[in-house]
């Protein structure tokens, strides 16, 4: 069982590398919050991410996610779900901007909050569900083993590899997060485009297609 190539193994993660380090709202959601709130709440942010991630595998594997790539309906409910929830964020982005403007003290960020804010941004990405119907068969290898065992195999690594990836640019983000606690005029500005960067994502799912 899960017999594979060394073949197999380098073309995998070197996919996933290149999708891992694409930017995305999901990978937007970490740095901005690492940025604003320190390396915790970075952490808290992709281990959010990390766990929708492992949803979207357990559906691929037992096949629900399919519904989202022929379902119409399905698809257009969970994108404006996703969609309005990145519009929201943008706008919690602008007010905490000027609230910081108008004080020194800045209220602190629940682990647990950003943690389901991050979980919530990818697993109501509809895109994300049928990426993985159309990646994860291409390394689906006949005789290797159950398919369902096989997508979960490579999305367990998907993720395991990702979080590896990702993890040195909070370490980075959180350097920036120490400017910006100095800097009361910058940290407000970077909210401010922190906000529009959500809102424009938002914007771009609402727009988006199934194809």
């Amino acid at each position: 069982m899960f017999d594979y190539t060394l073949v197999h193994w380098i073309t995998f993660f070197a996919a996933v590398a290149l999708l891992e380090l694409s930017p995305g709202a999901d990978m937007a959601f970490m740095i901005s919050q690492t940025v604003r709130n320190g390396r915790k709440a970075g952490f808290a942010a992709l281990f959010g991410s990390m766990a929708a991630t492992f949803f979207h595998v357990a559906l691929a594997a037992i096949g629900l996610s399919a519904i989202l790539a022929t379902s119409a309906v399905a698809f257009t409910v969970v994108k404006w779900g996703g969609a309005i929830y990145l519009i929201w964020l943008g706008v919690q982005a602008f007010t905490s901007g000027q609230a910081t403007s108008n004080s020194e003290e800045k209220a602190p960020v629940s682990s647990r909050s950003v943690f389901l804010q991050g979980m919530f941004i990818c697993a109501l990405n509809p895109k994300v569900a049928i990426f993985f119907i159309a990646f994860l068969p291409q390394f689906v290898v006949e005789g290797a083993g159950p398919i369902g065992l096989q997508f979960l195999l490579h999305g367990v690594l998907m993720v395991v590899f990702g979080l590896l990836l990702q993890t040195p640019l909070i370490f980075m983000g959180s350097r920036i997060a120490a400017t910006l606690n100095s800097n009361n005029n910058l940290r407000t500005w970077m909210d401010r485009c922190i906000g529009a960067m959500f809102i424009a994502l938002g914007i771009r799912l609402a727009i988006s297609r199934m194809n």
